[in-house]
């Protein structure tokens, strides 16, 4: 089915409409409006965006956490979802999110429930989201789900822009490090051969791998390039299989210095994803399902499986987690609290809490720590270099006969 642009009247209120249908063609576009209760005035075909469009305007967290809120608060203020999906349209400045939230408008017109017209963008819209609107929609608390929504996302948000604030030092260290490497190798240590060239004298075993490193990137850079290339493009596709899945998110969990901030990161979002679906009206086995995809680890995952087998054959969840790999201690503990005391919801958000500060406590020592780590790399790098070069003017200087 094609997509068409359609700007119509609404003969209920003689407003002008402008959103966006599906249809085989434009005929059929038009007998579609004009069931649903529209005028149309003018209907063109949609066209797709190029590369470049999509690059630029994807649609971000902060897209979605804008969206998500403006909804709720639309919704709560007693408008129909329609009428608050066209306002939210008509305040929304990304042209790829306009064009989902156009689609949405079309589904939910044409009879679609909310949740299943969101379920139509698997890319914008995850599991969770799709969840938490159903469960709205049911308890007609539509406008609170999509504000839990929107907490949530700003928390998930909040603590992934601070981890990757604290990876980006360490980047930047390493890629000064190469750039110093490549100009020593292209510049300081041709010189230095030119020198021993001229004096007829061997380099030193350093030094000669060193000009040999140079000169085979200087005459097949094109062969380096490729190699990265492909190399690059194989190591990303082997990420996106099963077993490069498992490596990767093993190493997460075991990687020294940097597991302990993924593993309180996980439980963090085990426990604010839980507190949010429970506090929904969604069932415990529906949200350890749910839970289990929201947590984007997959060994991590297998555990929240195993607990829910258990608690789906009788156990409670605190018991059904307590002895699961990779979930730490805190969690069974302080939901055993809130199953004595009917809050379990409430004492996940308390655990999420607990693990969310703490967090933010292990980026920082992580910080720490990784500096004394990173000037040591650049020292042996750094003297190596030294050696490289310094290595063959001594040996100029004790080979000079006085």
């Amino acid at each position: 089915m094609k997509k068409y642009n359609y700007e119509a009247r609404d003969q209920s209120t003689d407003k002008i409409v402008k959103s966006v249908v599906q249809a085989d063609s434009e005929n059929s576009a038009a007998k579609l409006l004009i069931a649903q209760g529209f005028t149309p005035i003018d209907i063109k075909e949609q066209s797709e965006g190029g590369l470049l469009s999509k690059i630029t305007g994807r649609i971000t967290m902060k897209d979605k956490i804008v969206f998500t809120r403006q909804l709720s608060t639309l919704i709560g203020a007693g408008l129909p979802l329609t009428q608050a999906l066209r306002t939210v349209l008509d305040q929304t400045q990304n042209k790829q999110l306009q064009s989902v939230v156009q689609e949405i408008i079309a589904s939910v017109e044409g009879g679609k429930s909310f949740s299943d017209s969101l379920a139509k963008h698997p890319k914008e819209f995850d599991v969770v989201f799709l969840a938490l609107v159903g469960a709205g929609e049911a308890s007609g608390t539509l406008d609170t789900a999509l504000l839990r929504i929107a907490a949530q996302q700003e928390k998930d948000a909040a603590t992934m822009s601070k981890i990757k604030g604290a990876m980006t030092y360490p980047i930047i260290v390493l890629l000064v490090m190469l750039l110093v490497i490549a100009f020593m190798l292209f510049t300081v240590v041709p010189q230095i051969e030119k020198l021993y060239k001229d004096l007829r004298q061997p380099l030193p075993m350093v030094t000669q791998v060193m000009v040999g490193a140079a000169n085979f990137v200087t005459r097949f850079w094109w062969l380096v390039i490729i190699i990265i290339i492909v190399l690059s493009y194989f190591f990303v596709q082997y990420l996106k299989t099963d077993n490069g899945i498992k490596t990767k998110d093993t190493l997460k969990l075991n990687v020294p210095l940097f597991s302990s901030m993924f593993r309180k990161l996980y439980m963090a979002r085990l426990a604010r994803t839980g507190q949010t679906l429970l506090a929904s009206g969604v069932s415990m086995l529906d949200m350890l399902k749910l839970t289990s995809q929201a947590v984007n680890n997959t060994i991590v995952s297998k555990s929240i499986d195993k607990a829910a087998d258990k608690v789906k054959g009788g156990k409670a969840l605190s018991d059904a987690l307590k002895s699961e790999d990779y979930i730490l201690e805190l969690v069974p503990q302080m939901i055993n609290i809130g199953e004595q005391s009917g809050k379990i919801d409430e004492m996940m958000g308390k655990t999420a809490q607990v693990y969310e500060d703490e967090l933010d406590e292990e980026i920082k020592n992580i910080s720490t720590s990784i500096e004394p780590i990173l000037m040591v790399a650049l020292a042996i790098v750094a003297g190596g270099m030294v050696a490289a070069i310094l290595l063959p003017i001594y040996s100029l200087v004790n080979g000079v006969k006085v």
